[in-house]
């Protein structure tokens, strides 16, 4: 049965991590192409240049780009936040190309209300002070990922679903040490001090839709979770902001393709010829 297109005002999305193991880009596929958003925002660590790799970057996650690019192209304006993990792209602030733009933070009103939307790692104390940590804690959350991976291959031949390891994990670990308390605490006290009443980031991996007070007032804030373990995104209909879970087959192996929906992808000698019949210059070589 075919899926009914969503037409939210604004989706927010972050933490997708393409160019890694870790990355559920054929989740993420299917949530794109069941909205028509008028304005998707990329919130940060979408593409991941702390591990990305010329050897990895598979069909899947090719095809997240390209959905994105058919989003632009009917008029959807993307709005991309850099992150920690593609900060590469931060010496392009407030760069735009059509419906498409790069910024390091957003702000938006809406019925009356102030939004502020940005990744959130400026208020990551360990990646200022210790950015070794944090790369080090990306590297092992590589190697788990891997391992994660190769146990849930197992878990399907035996018939079984798959389970998220390090989801798991780090849930007990937040539950028990309460880590993102000075994290929530800074960033209200930014917005509040801006007057702002939403402040939307990513960066933290963990959905959270809540109001947050401290002596300074209240404010209310949502993070919008990843495309990692949650599959979740900060959205806007008619003026009203809400979590939504895209619910997923763990199940599936491989998407559904489409008519014609098939990434073709040539091959060094295919694109060279392509040069050569494009500029009709082969009889000269």
């Amino acid at each position: 049965m075919e899926e009914v297109i969503r037409k939210p005002d604004i989706s927010v999305i972050s933490d997708v991590h393409l160019a890694t193991l870790a990355s559920k880009a054929k989740p993420l596929l299917k949530y794109l192409k069941s909205i028509q958003p008028k304005t998707l925002v990329l919130n940060g660590d979408i593409i991941d240049s702390w591990r990305f790799s010329r050897n990895y970057f598979p069909k899947s996650h090719l095809k997240v780009i390209r959905q994105l690019v058919k989003m632009i192209e009917r008029g959807v304006s993307v709005v991309y936040i850099t992150g920690n993990h593609d900060d590469v792209f931060r010496k392009f602030n407030n760069t735009r190309l059509g419906n498409f733009s790069i910024v390091n933070q957003l702000e938006l009103t809406i019925n009356c209300q102030k939004v502020w939307i940005f990744h959130g790692d400026v208020f990551d104390n360990i990646i200022h002070h210790s950015p070794w940590l944090a790369k080090f804690g990306a590297a092992a959350y590589g190697f788990l990922t891997a391992f994660n991976n190769m146990l849930n291959r197992i878990l399907r031949a035996l018939g079984g679903e798959d389970m998220i390891l390090y989801k798991s994990m780090k849930d007990r670990i937040i539950k028990e040490k309460k880590v993102l308390t000075n994290f929530e605490k800074a960033i209200a006290n930014a917005a509040l001090s801006k007057n702002v009443d939403l402040v939307i980031c990513g960066h933290t991996h963990i959905p959270v839709d809540k109001t947050i007070v401290t002596e300074q007032g209240q404010v209310r804030y949502i993070n919008c979770g990843d495309w990692v373990e949650h599959f979740s995104a900060a959205e806007c209909i008619d003026g009203i902001w809400s979590l939504n879970y895209y619910k997923t087959d763990s199940t599936e192996d491989e998407e559904s393709e489409s008519p014609g929906d098939e990434l073709y992808i040539p091959d060094k000698n295919q694109v060279y010829r392509s040069i050569l019949e494009e500029m009709k210059v082969a009889s000269f070589l």
